[in-house]
């Protein structure tokens, strides 16, 4: 499912709306539902209202029907095994569990897998404060 996911990211990557930065990122999710969902960043000129790959994933999978992440993949154009930023790994943490697993990309496919629990150990848990 891994490559898949890549190939999902890759895809979305390619859709991104980056006229500022440059800096294109694709992200795809595995829900619960069994259907993929991606996303890529779409900037604005007014910073910081543009919004990351990650959470534009996670409205098209809210969107879609998918409620819990299952797996997640992210590939950024120009910087490889690009994780999510730090608001995006909360955003995450909302959909996912501790084991939820990030897959982080480059150019050739999955180089590094990392769960949510190593990519933000210490977050807002929603079963504690939904």
């Amino acid at each position: 499912m891994s490559q898949t996911l890549f190939e999902a990211a890759r895809a979305a990557m390619s859709k991104a709306y980056a006229p500022y930065s440059k800096f294109p990122v694709g992200a795809a999710i595995l829900a619960d539902d069994g259907k993929i969902y991606a996303g890529a960043n779409i900037e604005n000129l007014s910073f910081p209202q543009g919004w990351c790959a990650e959470p534009t994933a996670i409205g098209a999978m809210i969107m879609g029907g998918g409620r819990k992440i299952v797996e997640m993949a992210v590939i950024a154009e120009k910087l490889a095994l690009c994780p999510p930023c730090g608001g995006c790994r909360q955003k995450i943490a909302e959909f996912a569990d501790a084991q939820t697993r990030v897959f982080l990309c480059d150019d050739q496919g999955v180089q590094k897998t990392m769960t949510m629990e190593e990519l933000l150990p210490f977050s807002f848990k929603t079963e504690i404060l939904g």
